[in-house]
């Protein structure tokens, strides 16, 4: 693994390597432990050019991925606090505050370059996080549109017959799921078994932010000519605190609002019936599936190599979405 670490000649990163306790690698994302300030515990998070797609890590990194995607999570987060939707985890995305022990580890384990960090940090507050994906669907597409062709409701919320792929719904709707480990699958579930799993009181909380936010961003998405159609958002708490604690909120944490973790479609080629263009992951999903009704790959680990230009058109599909949200 150690030799794909920086992809200096592609200039990906695929993996970090970092003299940082509590090493874990989430499907984009590494992260590890950092010393505590007047913030209370910290993570450091290093966004990669990995790629997922149906909760498998793709072989093949897409260079500069992670620093476009880390730039778009920031700017939302900012974009959250400033509209007081709700407080997040974000505290910089300076490489400068990595401390330089960081970089200090055995000759024969290379620690991964300051420079390749730049514009892929997120330093935040560690929390507990709440194991459960607060998911919010505007239009019917993925894993929903599927469970309503099966069953005429999506996460056990009844809605409209006869509603067509990617139709706009009656109103947003919170849909949350089970966080997958890499490899598996996030698991649609009701509202009622969330708050079974979380306690009702939170997940009510958190249903109430994750729409307040949805609403937010497609307003500004709208503005641009572009439709949000579904949307995830990770939440925690502070470590040692429960909801219900005086003064205890949940805080937005990982990253917000990306392609990564969104589907944006552009509003003037939107037409209900059929898959949209989009500035997702759509685009490698699509290539995804001609490989598995052609028997080339099964949605399991691992997953397929990807040609130059599904990377190219995946990095220009981020390009174009960062340059009308947040530029």
């Amino acid at each position: 693994m150690k030799d794909r670490a920086f992809c200096s000649a592609e200039g990906a990163l695929f993996e970090s390597y970092l003299a940082l306790p509590g090493r874990r690698q989430g499907k984009v994302r590494d992260l590890y432990e950092l010393p505590s300030d007047e913030h209370g515990p910290r993570v450091l998070i290093v966004a990669s050019d990995r790629l997922s797609a149906f909760d498998v890590v793709m072989p093949t990194p897409v260079p500069g991925k992670g620093r476009l995607l880390n730039e778009l999570a920031a700017w939302w987060l900012h974009w959250i606090e400033r509209h007081d939707l709700c407080e997040t985890h974000l505290l910089s995305t300076d490489a400068a505050d990595v401390p330089g022990s960081a970089f200090d580890l055995p000759e024969d384990t290379p620690a991964t370059p300051r420079a390749a960090l730049d514009g892929r940090v997120t330093i935040g507050r560690r929390l507990e996080i709440v194991p459960v994906e607060c998911v919010v669907r505007g239009y019917l597409e993925g894993s929903g549109w599927k469970d309503y062709q099966r069953t005429g409701a999506v996460c056990g919320i009844e809605l409209p017959s006869g509603l067509e792929r990617c139709a706009k719904l009656p109103e947003p709707i919170f849909t949350p799921a089970t966080k997958a480990e890499q490899g598996e699958h996030d698991e649609n579930i009701g509202f009622d078994a969330a708050c079974e799993a979380v306690g009702r009181p939170l997940m009510e909380r958190l249903r109430e932010i994750s729409l307040a936010i949805y609403h937010a961003a497609s307003e500004h998405a709208s503005a641009r000519g572009m439709i949000l159609a579904d949307t995830k958002f990770e939440f925690g708490l502070p470590i040692g605190r429960s909801y219900g604690d005086p003064g205890v909120e949940p805080v937005l944490a990982d990253e917000a609002l990306t392609p990564d973790s969104s589907r944006f479609w552009p509003s003037d080629r939107y037409a209900p019936g059929r898959s949209q263009p989009s500035f997702d992951k759509q685009f490698v999903r699509e290539h995804l599936e001609q490989l598995v009704d052609q028997g080339a790959w099964n949605k399991t680990p691992p997953g397929p190599e990807l040609p130059g230009h599904v990377v190219q058109g995946t990095l220009d599909r981020y390009r174009e979405a960062i340059a009308r949200l947040a530029r």
